[in-house]
């Protein structure tokens, strides 16, 4: 496994991480047994980079991590996110008070079972809190010893300027994929500028780009991802086509279609680092197997040739949730 720098701090995180968001939530039912043994399987095989949320659950992913990495801490790297605030009904709001940095804090460290946190992010810029008092806040749990290094996720290029002003920012985290290639036009050199890394979410196109869904009904009842513009109607179809090609190119470099998508995007750049996410350690080991895949300056303008930006049908987001994105 390659390690790269996490920001300007003395931290190292795998190039492939572990986002446990669907352990909880979000994509089906959950088996916490497997989730746990994944997690496991990934400290064993030398990926220290896990990542999760006090929204994921809420707070069930953040306890299962807490579980799984009991007595191993020292072996990881611990990432969590506070901000999305999500009522009793299911609606959803963004808080970046000051206050609120605390009141959270204090839960993750409680749920994750560890006395410090090795990245907290600010889940989603609040529009209503200027980012210098958030980033003020979450830099008085640094100075308190509580969180070792400082992160936000979906920032936009002038609000991650603002915060590093305040504090220095260890990592953005944003997605990033063969289909969602939005932060070349900005982020990727404000992050370079600045010393940020750069942790890409949902590398894998939130599992469409590993070819193993074929129809609209290969997703559960409940899998938020019915919800998607990109997993619907023409678009499906659309992307279908797309990662058909990418398939039939990991063919060609002997590699599957997943280690082939995670390979370019921790080609963009020694500042990024991925973190798909999965429940089972079957993908789990395929996608460390990422690492190794080497890919030469004629393979990768292929790729760009097969996805160029903005080649994915349809927003990554619906539009009630793409409007909580900092630009």
């Amino acid at each position: 496994m390659n390690y790269r720098q996490l920001g300007r701090s003395k931290l190292r995180v795998s190039t492939v991480g572990l986002g446990c968001m669907g352990m909880s939530e979000f994509y089906g039912a959950g088996d916490d047994e497997e989730s746990i043994a994944t997690i496991h399987r990934a400290l064993d095989l030398g990926v220290n980079h896990l990542d999760t949320s006090d929204m994921y659950g809420p707070y069930k992913n953040e306890e299962l991590v807490g579980r799984a990495i009991r007595g191993r801490h020292s072996e990881v790297v611990i990432a969590t996110k506070f901000g999305i605030v999500r009522g009793p009904d299911g609606t959803r709001s963004i808080n970046g008070k000051p206050e609120y940095v605390r009141k959270s804090v204090e839960g993750s460290l409680k749920r994750l079972g560890v006395d410090t946190i090795d990245l907290y992010y600010q889940h989603r810029v609040d529009p209503n809190t200027p980012i210098e008092e958030t980033v003020g806040a979450m830099a008085r749990l640094v100075e308190e010893g509580k969180v070792r290094t400082l992160g936000l996720s979906e920032a936009g290029a002038q609000t991650i300027r603002r915060a590093c002003k305040v504090h220095p920012i260890a990592a953005l985290q944003t997605e990033y994929s063969l289909w969602s290639r939005d932060p070349e036009d900005e982020l990727l050199a404000t992050c370079r500028e600045l010393g940020v890394t750069f942790v890409a979410y949902s590398p894998l196109g939130r599992g469409f780009l590993t070819g193993q869904i074929r129809k609209f009904e290969d997703l559960a009842a409940d899998d938020y991802r019915r919800l998607s513009p990109r997993f619907q109607g023409e678009n499906f179809q659309k992307n279908l086509a797309l990662v058909d090609r990418i398939k039939e190119m990991a063919a060609e470099k002997r590699c599957t279609a997943s280690q082939l998508a995670l390979a370019w995007v921790i080609a963009q750049g020694e500042e990024i680092v991925t973190i798909p996410g999965t429940k089972r350690r079957k993908y789990l080991e395929e996608n460390v197997g990422a690492d190794t895949v080497k890919l030469t300056r004629k393979d990768l303008k292929k790729i760009d040739e097969i996805a160029p930006h903005g080649v994915a049908a349809g927003e990554r987001y619906p539009a009630a949730m793409m409007g909580s994105v900092n630009r």
